[in-house]
């Protein structure tokens, strides 16, 4: 049975402004052009620190991979809100990464960027 696809989720980072923009540019552009279904959110810390109800639906949707900036932050992120994210969750950071690292790990129907740091 094939494995269902993974959901994306992608942090604008727009209130902390620590992620360099031209990494944050370069891979909402490039999940853009890919044609991949992907979810956009403003700023994770901003919805978790609201609660917001999309974390808890998020973090229930199944294989999750997420674009935002250090994998442990993420995990407390959504820890805080009460909606603790799954041990197969992949994080990407995009204040150590690059777009293209970022991107292809997203996008790759195999990763295996953990959810460790």
């Amino acid at each position: 049975m094939p494995e269902s696809p993974s959901t994306l989720l992608y942090c604008r980072c727009a209130y902390a402004q620590v992620v360099p923009s031209g990494v944050k540019n370069e891979v909402l552009q490039r999940l853009c052009d890919s044609g991949a279904s992907f979810e956009s959110v403003s700023d994770l810390c901003e919805m978790a620190a609201h609660r917001d109800p999309r974390l808890t639906a998020l973090a229930s949707c199944g294989k999750l991979r997420i674009a935002a900036c250090y994998p442990r932050a993420v995990k407390g992120l959504f820890q805080q809100a009460g909606a603790p994210l799954p041990e197969d969750t992949e994080v990407l950071n995009m204040r150590t990464q690059t777009a293209v690292e970022i991107t292809e790990a997203l996008l790759s129907s195999d990763s295996a960027t953990a959810l460790t740091a």
